[in-house]
């Protein structure tokens, strides 16, 4: 009997489109020089966008979903890869061009992959995925420019997701000061137990405000954009900096040329699925050196493979704190 492996699939075709579970055979898992038995995976708002096709992430008629996965190695004609390996993707065009991480088992590219690293297990470098290699080259980015702890205050946005509540845990664990932005007031405590030193109504930020504004923060983790990210650059302090890496609010950027020309602030841009394989690499040894397993551990909300579409919804509505993982490999 040929075996198979469940996978969640975006499918369209003349009805429309539609998410479903699927039984896949070996032929089917796509292409490349490696394959991987997926052990975990996780919910990102990407993925949300996905499911939903609020935006038409998917580019072809029938693709396995998720931009993550981890797992081990059972095959492999690469040189870079052994079996028995424990390896990760993230992004690469996952979910939208090539089959992504909600299957049971994946024949992928080994230019997509790299290996967990030593301080990680699988389940830990699900539980940060893109969104915490998304926080991770949001960091590099204001360091590349100078800012540091001594700088002064930074702003997380959306603080309560996956980005935001990794960028806490990473910015106060290296000594800064941390703003948390957040419209559900009510995880202050959860937000704080991660090294926020105070937390901000997203209210204060989500309308449209002045083109120049009094000077707040030394810098910026924005996963919102819209009007939240045209008030945080209108708050920068002189030479300040935001790193752009998300749209929750909104694909527009209503702001104006005021804080660049008068206030020498920088706006960063953070690209995650197209990062050269050197930035990953480094990025994910940060993470490795810096990360607090137990902090990481407290974030964690754990999705059942049969209940993705569900927590897709919920991820899109802002109602998943801190980082969801699929248990992919339990039955």
């Amino acid at each position: 009997m040929t075996e198979t492996y469940k996978a969640l699939l975006g499918v369209r075709d003349d009805s429309g489109y539609r998410v479903e579970f699927q039984q896949l055979s070996s032929e089917q898992l796509g292409d490349g020089d490696v394959e991987v038995a997926v052990e975990y995976s996780t919910v990102n708002y990407k993925d949300g966008l996905a499911m939903s096709d609020a935006i038409p992430i998917v580019q072809k008629p029938s693709l396995i979903l998720g931009i993550d996965m981890a797992g081990t190695v059972v095959k492999s004609e690469s040189s870079r890869f052994q079996v028995g390996d424990k390896v990760l993707m993230n992004g690469y065009g996952a979910s939208e061009t090539h089959n992504g991480g909600y299957t049971e088992r994946l024949r992928i590219s080994s230019d997509y992959l790299l290996k967990v690293p030593e301080a990680f297990t699988t389940r830990h470098a699900m539980l940060l995925g893109t969104a915490g290699y998304t926080a991770m080259l949001s960091l590099l980015r204001l360091e590349q420019l100078g800012i540091s702890s001594e700088s002064g205050e930074v702003l997380v946005t959306g603080a309560s997701g996956g980005v935001g509540s990794v960028s806490i845990m990473l910015l106060a664990g290296l000594g800064y000061t941390v703003a948390a932005s957040t419209g559900r007031l009510e995880e202050s405590d959860y937000l704080k137990s991660l090294g926020a030193n105070s937390v901000i109504d997203r209210r204060e930020l989500s309308e449209a405000g002045e083109m120049m504004q009094a000077p707040r923060w030394a810098a910026a983790v924005d996963s919102c954009g819209s009007h939240t990210l045209a008030n945080v650059i209108a708050q920068l302090h002189y030479n300040g900096a935001v790193a752009a890496c998300g749209l929750a609010q909104g694909l527009d950027l209503p702001g104006n040329m005021m804080p660049f020309a008068l206030r020498n602030v920088a706006l960063l841009g953070v690209d995650s699925v197209h990062a050269p394989m050197a930035l990953r690499e480094r990025a994910w040894q940060r993470l490795a050196e810096s990360v607090d397993l137990n902090k990481l551990e407290a974030m964690a909300v754990e999705i059942d493979f049969d209940n993705l579409p569900d927590a897709a919804g919920q991820i899109l509505q802002g109602k998943i704190r801190g980082r969801a993982v699929v248990n992919i490999a339990a039955r």
